[in-house]
């Protein structure tokens, strides 16, 4: 049963928007590309997880603290005998360990994902003396990507490839048994006390005056051109991709609100950020279909209306 899902997280939409509308330098990019797809690994191990029958709890995103230090969970599974920890990583390519060091095939070091692993694993072991809950705790490292190798493995680190998954499988069913209702109060538990928001969030320094306007594309996040009144479909150049420009003025709302939290929605701050892709008449009526109007003459701005259930 799935108690809590996965959410994209915060920094990574912000990249992604600040990506597509300045330049970002080569060490933001790469932050960018790795929170990407390493997203894109989680939601695969996700995919991979549901489609397995057990009786046990899956909690996605843990972001939780104790002893005074913030870590975070890829993914929990409780089981009615064990806890299981996972750091999912989507490495890509050939990779090697010497000692407790770990090499990219062209000899540059990486961070050790094992130290990560292990530090969450103490932290976690932590919090469950404090939350006064006792179970056995098995952490891994799951590499989810078929173009993954890593060389000279110690058979004692707690690694599962791709191609080991299925067998993995069968480990987890072995341990499957029924569940207490102290195993759901527990993951209820675990839920209320995560923390909102991360206090390791990297972004670039940026401000309204240099971002390119218009509205970012829904599938490969480049910009889009604009459209001619009474158009209602917006197209990407560089992928094809398809959108109702609806939908597409509403999503950039929610881009600007969340790169902009202290600037009004007004028709002619959205008009000016989606770059005119309708009249102001017409962003007036699409943002008053989420939105609600707050009336102070020319001053008049938009709130969420949490209301509305149209």
């Amino acid at each position: 049963m799935l108690i809590k899902q996965r959410t994209e997280p915060v920094e990574l939409k912000l990249l992604r928007f600040l990506n597509a509308r300045m330049e970002l330098s080569e060490k933001e990019k790469n932050i960018y590309l790795n929170l990407e797809k390493g997203f894109k690994g989680e939601l695969w191990f996700d995919n991979w997880l549901e489609n397995l029958s057990g009786e046990w709890l899956v909690l996605n995103d843990l972001l939780l603290e104790s002893n005074n230090s913030v870590f975070q969970i890829d993914t929990l599974l409780i089981t009615s005998e064990k806890i299981y920890l996972f750091e999912i990583k989507n490495y890509e390519g050939d990779f090697y360990i010497q000692g407790d060091k770990w090499y990219t095939i062209s000899k540059s070091e990486i961070k050790n994902p094992i130290f990560q692993l292990e530090r969450s694993g103490m932290l976690f072991r932590g919090l469950l003396q404090e939350l006064g809950f006792s179970s056995p705790i098995e952490s891994y490292l799951i590499f989810v990507n078929p173009d993954f190798f890593l060389y000279q493995t110690p058979l004692s680190l707690p690694i599962v490839s791709l191609a080991q998954l299925n067998r993995f499988k069968n480990k987890l069913i072995m341990n499957e048994g029924i569940l207490k209702k102290r195993h759901s109060k527990f993951a209820e538990q675990l839920v209320s006390i995560c923390l909102k928001e991360s206090p390791y969030t990297r972004l670039p320094e940026y401000n309204y005056d240099q971002l390119e306007r218009g509205v970012t594309c829904a599938y490969c996040y480049s910009l889009m051109d604009s459209l001619t009144e009474g158009e209602e479909t917006i197209v990407c150049k560089e992928c094809g991709g398809k959108e109702n420009v609806i939908s597409a003025i509403l999503r950039s709302t929610e881009e600007f609100k969340l790169l902009f939290p202290d600037r009004k929605i007004t028709t002619n701050e959205i008009f000016e950020w989606c770059k005119g892709v309708k009249s102001s008449r017409s962003i007036r009526r699409i943002l008053s279909k989420k939105y609600e109007l707050i009336k102070q003459g020319r001053s008049s701005y938009f709130e969420p209306n949490f209301s509305d259930t149209k």
